[in-house]
């Protein structure tokens, strides 16, 4: 039988922040999306309070002006992400990045090599993310990834720990309501109430002929994960994304051109940046820039040759803002967006293909060098203002 594990970090984006400052443990905390519109991660405290995640930050600030807010910081997010899967790979090369702060690792076996059981396991994974990170995270244990999920949103009320096994699997499902169930939507659980079905428990009484006509093949795997039969693996294997999307908000609203396109650079670096990591290029790019009356204003070019060099990028970044650029309008944010990937070993040799832009994949290669050596943002491409030109 399967021992899947779901590592889930507790209010990570807040965990972060206080981690960089402790002065805000035990507080209050919110940490705010990228134009500081709404809350996109609470403390324990902040919680307590009442504030919802997603709510609009002004009304939270005007309702509970005891909490304290924070801009959000995706870099050290994204930092502390890397650090937490890299150690859980340590413990079993079966890991699956679920999302930026969650992960199935399959434990199957693992007791004979740890010499421990998977409790204790389990138990000493939380104790060294703690320890040695400092971020604290809930683990569910079980022999599916849907009981995992579960084991996992119950632990949180406990002590971070939890496990479904054979010996609590009929309590557990006698009281889990369907909507508590992993991959059952709002609209999912309508239609089995509709049939009278309210609990885990009642699902899995369901013959599978039925199952299917309700809801299709799904309607099976799921009876089968809630018996804890793994019909989900834990897959290490990443799922390349269809598309990357880089944008901010500006620190403030502005119409100078060269801010403008400088944030547009910092965004395409950001985005190549990603493409070089996944071994990816693309084939689209699409600039975005949002006035301060958060009308959306876009441009979209089909590269002559799939591209993962900001240099590259840059240069048709740089003629579409052109193109959208109005110096009457007062802007409040920027984005780069690129599409159409394709892995880079499977691109097609271009018979044009110029001198400069293999220099420019050249010269992308040693700026992740030198990142890798010296850290994130240490070189920049800038540009310079037609004034101050000689």
């Amino acid at each position: 039988m399967s021992e899947i594990a779901l590592v889930d970090c507790n209010n990570f984006f807040a965990s972060c922040e206080q981690l960089m400052n402790p002065k805000l443990l035990n507080k209050p905390l919110c940490v705010l999306s990228n134009n500081d519109g709404c809350i996109v991660a609470r403390s324990k405290e902040a919680k307590q309070l009442g504030i919802k995640m997603g709510m609009p930050y002004f009304m939270a600030k005007r309702q509970f002006p005891q909490a304290i807010y924070v801009s959000g910081h995706m870099s050290l997010y994204q930092e502390m992400s890397h650090r937490i899967m890299t150690k859980l790979s340590s413990y079993t090369p079966i890991v699956e990045t679920y999302s930026i702060d969650e992960a199935f690792l399959d434990l199957t076996g693992l007791k004979k090599l740890y010499r421990m059981s998977y409790n204790g396991i389990i138990e000493m994974m939380k104790e060294e993310i703690m320890n040695e990170i400092g971020i604290p995270v809930s683990i569910g244990l079980a022999s599916s990834k849907t009981l995992a999920k579960l084991a996992c949103e119950k632990g949180k009320t406990n002590t971070g720990l939890y496990r479904i096994g054979r010996w609590n699997l009929d309590e557990e499902l006698n009281r889990t309501a369907i909507e508590e169930i992993w991959g059952v939507g709002r609209n999912t659980a309508a239609l089995f109430h509709k049939y009278g079905i309210y609990k885990a428990s009642e699902i899995v009484k369901q013959n599978e002929f039925w199952l299917k006509k309700i809801w299709g093949k799904r309607g099976i795997e799921l009876k089968q994960e809630l018996l804890g039969e793994s019909v989900y693996p834990v897959d290490n294997k990443p799922a390349l994304p269809k598309s990357i999307q880089k944008t901010s908000s500006f620190a403030h609203f502005t119409s100078d051109k060269f801010y403008i396109k400088n944030s547009l650079h910092y965004h395409a670096h950001l985005a190549c940046s990603k493409l070089r990591r996944l071994g990816l290029k693309a084939e689209i790019l699409c600039i975005m820039l949002r006035t301060k009356d958060f009308q959306v204003i876009t441009e979209k070019v089909v590269l002559p040759s799939p591209a993962d060099s900001e240099l590259v990028i840059n240069s048709f970044a740089d003629k579409m803002l052109e193109k959208i650029y109005r110096p009457d309008i007062v802007y409040r944010s920027s984005g780069v967006y690129v599409e159409k990937l394709t892995e880079k070993a499977a691109s097609q040799l271009y018979l044009f293909d110029t001198p400069k832009n293999q220099k420019s994949e050249v010269l992308a290669q040693l700026w992740d060098k030198i990142e890798q050596k010296y850290g994130k943002n240490v070189l920049s491409i800038g540009t310079m203002n037609k004034k101050e030109e000689k």
